[in-house]
């Protein structure tokens, strides 16, 4: 099914990143960019993925 979503005009940011081996204030951050994402006009959602592999460190 198709989201049921308010009249345009909305827009999709993607971003995408490579995370090191240095993960301090990573999580504050992630958090932060939440924060700025949702305080926009027209705000429908977040999603995010990532390499399960990454994510071990392997």
């Amino acid at each position: 099914m198709i989201a049921n979503t308010p009249p345009p005009p909305y827009y999709a940011v993607i971003f995408t990143s490579e995370r090191t081996g240095e993960l301090e204030g990573y999580e504050d951050t992630a958090a932060r960019m939440v924060e700025l994402a949702q305080g926009q006009e027209g705000y429908l959602g977040i999603e995010s993925a990532q390499d399960p592999d990454l994510s071990r460190g392997t």
